[in-house]
């Protein structure tokens, strides 16, 4: 797992100021996000980190792209062991101080994500901090949105929070096949899979109809 950038979590403490305007923003060709308006960008090799201070909070939003050559996964056990491991990841790199809290399933658009609270004790004083996760992984690349804040201000961030978290959107492009791929035991999609049992209750119909109405001209 690729390191994260939890060290930044400091500049939410040191910057001074915020903004409380929002624009949206083009985390790559398929997914957007909206951000403070005056959020930063900072682009290396295969990572894209953007990050902006709120009223409340602090957001960063962190792509990292998979290797070219990555395939989709097999299954959603598959899809469950990469969230795991990436929640191990942000806990091992956290410190002894760090815990998960709060953790849940959600979907954005078509896709799969995780979603958890990652909480830490200021050294300096009592007070907690938190991360809020969203986590998603595709088989091109995964996407971190992360919102940090204190616990002193937990009473203040509902809505700025949910601005940022709600404003999250994927291109249609994005299926659930980018994530893994084996829908169920037909090794199809739920809807196909409905289709074709619906389609074959119907000729099971018409052909039990065909055989009485034959029947019925035969006894007569």
């Amino acid at each position: 797992m690729k390191k994260l950038f939890l060290s930044l979590s400091l500049l939410f403490f040191a910057v001074q100021g915020f903004s409380q305007l929002f624009k949206t923003v083009k985390i790559d060709t398929l997914v957007s996000v909206s951000l403070p308006a005056t959020y930063q960008e900072k682009d290396t090799l295969n990572r894209k980190v953007f990050s902006g201070k709120g009223a409340f909070g602090y957001m960063m939003v962190i792509r990292i792209a998979n290797a070219g050559n990555n395939a989709a996964l097999k299954k959603e056990k598959d899809l469950k062991k990469v969230f795991q491991d990436y929640m191990n990841d942000v806990q091992q790199q956290s410190g002894a101080s760090g815990q998960i809290i709060n953790m849940g399933d959600t979907t954005v658009g078509t896709l799969k994500a995780k979603v958890f609270t990652l909480q830490t004790n200021d050294d300096q004083s009592s007070n907690l901090q938190l991360i809020k996760f969203i986590y998603i992984y595709t088989r091109d690349a995964t996407y971190s949105f992360e919102y940090f804040y204190k616990d002193a201000t937990a009473f203040l961030i509902k809505d700025e929070l949910k601005t940022f978290t709600s404003s999250i959107k994927l291109s249609p492009d994005l299926q659930r096949d980018d994530q893994y791929t084996f829908m169920g035991k037909s090794g199809m999609s739920p809807i196909l899979l409905y289709s074709l049992i619906g389609g074959g209750v119907v000729l099971v119909i018409i052909i039990i109809v065909v055989i009485v109405r034959s029947r019925k001209r035969r006894n007569r």
